[in-house]
């Protein structure tokens, strides 16, 4: 599977993901071959470029609850571009509370982990789908926090709009025609912050909420000392959703780090990276599940067969030398670690549970989450 660009694309390639329209009505279906047509479509979408399958690639395996997140994603990335510009027009929020409402029905109250799956982003789009993936991290995390209802409602309203500043720099770019003076990314974020004392008067703690996080990663960039800040639970849930998504983000002028590369990065950063909020995370998503390749610190490869849900980190595997069985969680390798993952091109894993369960290895499998359409 790979990623071609829109001008490369020709007639009979496969398409490896479905396409959906803004209103999350199927228009081109997995393994469809592209006609003109579709190709066509294609770039009047405006999407930079599609997954294709190889020639003799099969199809890989998506449970209800992947499409159904792809699905989600494409139809809230409308919704929450228009509720943006439409703030930086009038000043006022109009549809944010019913947005952050339809996020957490979906994810907001889920029993299992998801696969979170990033899409490409390019510089239109980005800051959409970068705060439509943050509010759905803020919603899972708080579902797990056992945090109170109408505080989560804040929050996830927060991550929808603690970006806003970007958007007003863009907007003054074009209006103007010219390109401005650079301001400082601390500045435009401050400018969008005060944006929103006037579009959220009377739900001051959004606001609150997107400051404080800002300070908080600001402060963690340039060694400033933030201990005497009183931080509301939901900045320090928005700083890790938020550090979570931009690292893990797929792009098209950089790559992206691992899910493990995240995960160690919060860890290894628990003054900033509040220890119980990214454990919530981690019972959120999953990372080191069966079926996903790894390289260990000795450089050796490796099957995840089984997760440690006590160490996420530290899961039993199969390795690719000799095939034996290695758990990490023994004190027995207590020296090997999991460096990072093996990523295919789209961040998925295929492995034949079956196969492995006709030769005797015992596995347990991943639970999904099965997301309601709401």
């Amino acid at each position: 599977m790979r990623f071609i660009k829109s001008e490369d694309l020709k007639t009979g390639m496969r398409l490896a993901r479905p396409i959906y329209n803004k209103n999350g009505v199927l228009l081109y279906e997995r393994n469809s071959k592209l006609t003109m047509q579709g190709i066509n479509s294609v770039k009047n979408f405006g999407l930079l470029g599609i997954f294709i399958l190889e020639p003799a690639e099969p199809v890989p395996p998506m449970t209800r609850a992947d499409v159904e997140f792809e699905r989600f994603q494409t139809m809230a990335v409308f919704s929450i571009k228009e509720e943006l510009d439409a703030i930086v027009e009038s000043g006022r929020a109009q549809r944010t509370q019913m947005i952050a409402s339809n996020i957490i029905k979906n994810y907001g109250h889920l029993d299992a982990k998801i696969n979170f799956m990033q899409n490409l982003r390019s510089k239109e789009d980005y800051i959409y789908k970068h705060s439509l993936n943050v509010a759905i991290l803020c919603a899972m995390i708080t579902h797990v926090m056992n945090i109170r209802v109408e505080e989560q409602l804040e929050i996830v309203q927060a991550a929808i709009v603690h970006d806003i500043g970007k958007i007003m720099r863009f907007e003054a770019e074009e209006a103007a025609g010219a390109p401005l003076i650079d301001m400082p990314m601390e500045a435009r974020e401050q400018a969008g912050h005060d944006l929103l004392d006037t579009a959220f008067s009377t739900r001051p703690n959004i606001k609150r909420i997107c400051s404080q996080a800002q300070r908080m990663l600001y402060g963690f960039r340039t060694g400033e000392d933030i201990s005497a800040i009183r931080l509301v639970s939901g900045a320090r849930i928005l700083a890790v959703a938020e550090t979570y998504d931009k690292m893990t983000a797929m792009k098209l002028d950089e790559d992206p780090a691992s899910e493990v590369a995240a995960l160690k990065y919060l860890l290894d950063n628990p003054e900033i990276f509040h220890p119980k909020v990214v454990e919530a995370l981690i019972k959120s998503v999953n990372i080191l599940v069966p079926g996903v390749s790894v390289e260990l610190n000795t450089g050796e490869k490796a099957l995840v067969l089984a997760a440690n849900e006590a160490d996420i980190l530290r899961p039993m595997l199969l390795m690719f030398r000799d095939n034996t069985i290695v758990d990490l969680s023994d004190e027995l390798y207590e020296e090997l670690e999991v460096k990072d993952i093996m990523k295919t091109l789209d961040n998925r894993h295929v492995m034949d549970m079956e196969l492995l369960k006709k030769n005797g290895i015992e596995i347990e499998e991943a639970e999904y989450a099965e997301i309601p359409i709401v």
